[in-house]
């Protein structure tokens, strides 16, 4: 009974706040104003409020423009975390448009759709982010594809790291800022998650959303890290197959260093 009043308040509380925000967002994107970005955040952070997830910042995001921020990807909770903490547009899979209100978030953030499977259309939609990045805009890139068990990194997709480089060739200084950043989820009611707990809040993708958002409702008070790597300078000449490397293996020390460091500080 106490888990279901949690889950009722939650979504109650969502509810409010997407009800009051959502005619401030549909009139800037209507007139192309700047909060049309940064009013996300607030959604976020009223959102993770009332779900009752607590986030942590390592680091800092980079200051320079353009910047591309790619990070690991372990569930639909990412979206929130990261978006309470920096006012980013992600990229997301086509068919996310389509899903039952998470597309109409997404929509609403102004998100950039991508087909993955369409080899041809990759240089294309890699100039699509490029424009967004040259515009001014943060882009959150989850290069792995799909979302991982929370506990490790997958392998890296190469792609879409050419916006980095098409983005360069239109840039003002003729560089661009590749921010390698991690996502974790560490504790659950104030007790350390460890491999075990953590698919508690990661949602690997042979899992129904329905069953794992009731789940983290039912949960609540989970805490989840936000670790930034120092930002990786792309030019044109840069090679798209080498960033994605160096990227990968950058995202996995900072997404390892969460972890261990606070399974040390839980000692």
């Amino acid at each position: 009974m106490v888990a279901w009043l949690r889950i009722a308040v939650s979504l109650l509380g969502v509810f409010i706040v997407t009800l009051l925000l959502l005619p401030f967002q549909l009139a800037f994107l209507a007139t192309g104003h700047h909060w049309r970005n940064r009013l996300p955040r607030l959604w976020h952070r009223a959102a993770l409020w009332a779900v009752g997830i607590r986030v942590e910042v390592k680091g800092k995001l980079g200051g320079r423009r353009p910047l591309l921020v790619v990070s690991n990807h372990s569930s639909w909770l990412d979206i929130l975390v990261m978006g309470s903490v920096a006012d980013v547009t992600y990229v997301a899979k086509a068919e996310v448009k389509d899903w039952p209100i998470f597309g109409l978030l997404a929509r609403l953030q102004r998100s950039v759709f991508v087909e993955r499977e369409q080899k041809r259309r990759s240089q294309d939609q890699a100039n699509d982010m490029a424009d967004r990045l040259n515009a001014g805009e943060v882009v959150v890139l989850f290069p792995e594809g799909t979302t991982s068990d929370g506990n490790r990194l997958l392998v890296t997709k190469s792609t879409l790291f050419a916006a980095a480089t098409s983005a360069a060739q239109t840039s003002p200084t003729g560089m661009v800022d590749v921010q390698p950043a991690a996502i974790a989820y560490t504790r659950i009611h104030g007790m350390p998650m460890g491999h075990y707990h953590r698919p508690v809040a990661a949602w690997p993708g042979d899992i129904d959303l329905l069953p794992h958002l009731i789940g983290v409702l039912k949960t609540g008070a989970i805490d989840a890290e936000v670790n930034f790597g120092p930002p990786i300078e792309v030019t044109t000449a840069t090679n798209r197959k080498a960033l994605a490397i160096q990227a990968e293996s950058e995202i996995r020390r900072l997404m390892e260093e969460c972890l261990r460091d606070r399974a040390v500080r839980d000692l």
